[in-house]
């Protein structure tokens, strides 16, 4: 399939990038060639700062391709269609087609910020017990590597909703695809994430000869730069192209879906695809001083945290401890412990049981949570216990974000759940299913994949959507738009995207410094404060002295966000994986 006019030199112009230095955080590059992109030099922890248009992904060629669209004269929305199909292709173990996700845009002419909501679906045969072995215990072998762990996909839906209701109309889906279905069907070189990831996946990826036969080279993953051709995956996107969703959701590919799912266990039928519908959802806002914080609403839990823990940390002077110091990390680490019980207690699909959002968000009960933390002792796990906010109420997944020269953004976090999802494509389509199921609580205290605690509220239920935790994010100063930001990570998105407003708003921090700027997470259960490292041997020791138990482990998330100035957007792409990428113009 032949790209349209516009689009025609979009893979010749994401050749001839060039690097951009600067000289200070809020300073201006000098101006490239006009229309040429600019992209920033990540080693510098400075953003690049571009007028007109910024994409920040986690892979390269999928936010040029985002630039491109907007150096053409596309919105944010248009930008992040292309960019989101083009990360099922560049980025398989996380951007997707067989996944789901949520998208937060902000319009600017009319001020208003919408939620979109594509998450993944439970299939209407699904039940509550189903991820029970006959013991009545769960077996996490149902919920992460069968077919019973594929959860309807949401994402062609998602994209297409969103480019038909808010695209600048500069563009049809096809226009948008092509990039995609290009790069797919001509190959792309095995790099960065996809030369990391791959091995990593191998085991998973060979158990099904389908998928095996795509990412697999001779029964051993693609070395790096070798070439990766996904010629199924292709024909997807360009009928998908043709016919828009319906061609996905519908006919021979939602055919050959469920007929690769059912094969391996699933109960989803033709009719739950065909069944699937986006939900606009109004976001959940919040204050944090003197910003307004908006971001995703149930069936994710990532707003309504985010903001309750910003309303806990409100009352503590965090500037004057100092970024990295023992006394800021131990205040964050006990403000989270109250939020991620509260999530296991109340948190579920908002379409199936009542939420107390406003109870959770408010701040006269952020002010109940916030006296029983002690600045000098870590509270062990058993002591925090789920809250009452009634009497208030008056990895793996990747995430970009995109602004345009109007100041229109999107905030986009989609997933397969696992790195490759359920580890198996449905053959004949090159579509990697997701392992979503495995968000639902197989049972009342079973802990997920990421050690998340399941309560009553996200049990399994016929086309229940399952509780998660991504976080798209704006943030608003006076009325503007001053921030875009969310991260993948699992249980860990919500307090990276945290940090990072942390990080700005209370010390002072350019994007690129927040973004890169070590982190740490406590989710309440497993009792341990995970920390990367980065931090002074001194502030660990003395944080362990409080009580905290301190585990040094791996990085986590890519909090690709941008940042809008008086000199312009200013972009950064986190540095934790390799081939992620900040472009403007």
């Amino acid at each position: 399939m032949t790209p349209s006019r516009p689009l025609r030199s979009l893979l010749a112009a994401a050749s001839i990038a060039l690097a951009v230095p600067l000289a200070h955080a809020q300073q201006p590059a000098a101006t490239p060639p006009a229309g040429q992109p600019i992209i920033s030099a990540q080693a510098r922890l400075l953003p690049v700062i571009a007028p007109n248009g910024m994409v920040s992904s986690q892979e390269a060629q999928a936010t040029r391709i985002g630039v491109e669209v907007l150096r053409k004269g596309g919105n944010a929305v248009d930008a992040a269609v292309a960019v989101g199909f083009a990360l099922a292709v560049t980025l398989p173990r996380a951007g997707n087609l067989g996944g789901g996700g949520f998208m937060l845009v902000h319009l600017a002419d009319r001020n208003e910020t919408v939620a979109i909501d594509y998450r993944e679906s439970a299939p209407a045969a699904a039940h509550r017990d189903m991820f029970l072995d006959e013991k009545g215990e769960p077996d996490p072998k149902k919920s992460r590597d069968s077919g019973l762990a594929v959860g309807v996909p949401g994402t062609v839906r998602g994209l297409a909703y969103a480019l038909e209701k808010y695209g600048s109309g500069k563009f049809t889906l096809a226009d948008l695809v092509a990039p995609a279905e290009r790069l797919a069907r001509e190959g792309i070189l095995v790099e960065d994430d996809l030369a990391d990831s791959l091995p990593q996946a191998a085991a998973r990826l060979g158990r099904d000869p389908a998928t095996a036969a795509i990412f697999l080279k001779d029964g051993r993953p693609f070395r790096r730069g070798e070439r990766l051709v996904q010629t199924d995956l292709a024909d997807t996107l360009a009928a998908v192209a043709r016919g828009g969703p319906d061609a996905f959701c519908r006919g021979p590919v939602a055919e050959k879906i469920v007929a690769s799912v059912r094969a391996a266990g699933s109960v989803m039928t033709v009719d739950d695809l065909a069944r699937y519908r986006v939900i606009e959802r109004k976001p959940v806002r919040g204050t944090y001083r003197g910003y307004e914080v908006v971001s995703m609403p149930p069936p994710s839990s990532g707003g309504v945290h985010l903001v309750q823990i910003l309303n806990i940390l409100e009352g503590f002077d965090l500037a004057a401890m100092g970024a990295g110091s023992a006394d800021a990390l131990h205040i964050l680490a006990e403000a989270m412990k109250p939020a991620y019980a509260d999530r296991a207690a109340w948190l579920g699909d908002p379409d199936r049981v009542d939420v107390p959002v406003r109870g959770l968000t408010s701040k006269l009960y952020a002010d109940s949570l916030r006296i029983a933390i002690d600045k000098d002792r870590a509270r062990p796990a058993e002591e925090v216990k789920a809250g009452d906010p009634l009497p208030y109420e008056s990895d793996q997944t990747t995430h970009f974000s995109v602004v345009d020269k109007d100041g229109n953004a999107v905030s986009n976090t989609y997933t397969l759940n696992f790195s490759y999802g359920a580890g198996f494509v449905a053959a004949g389509t090159g579509v990697l299913l997701n392992n979503e199921m495995d968000d639902f609580a197989a049972k009342v205290g079973a802990l997920n994949a990421y050690g998340l605690v399941g309560g009553e509220t996200n049990s399994v239920a016929p086309g229940a959507r399952p509780l998660s935790s991504m976080t798209p994010t704006f943030l608003f100063k006076d009325g503007k738009l001053a921030l875009v930001t969310g991260s993948p990570g699992g249980s860990r998105i919500i307090t990276t995207v945290l940090q990072v407003i942390v990080n700005v708003v209370d010390f002072g921090m350019n994007i690129a410094e927040a973004v890169v700027a070590p982190r740490i997470h406590h989710q309440w259960q497993p009792d341990r404060l995970l920390v990367e490292s980065g931090l002074s041997p001194d502030t660990l020791r003395i944080l362990a002295t409080r009580g905290q138990k301190v585990t040094v482990g791996a990085t986590s998330g890519s909090a690709n966000s941008i940042m809008v100035t008086p000199e312009g957007l200013a972009g950064v792409s986190d540095t934790r994986q390799r081939g992620t990428l900040a472009a403007g113009y």
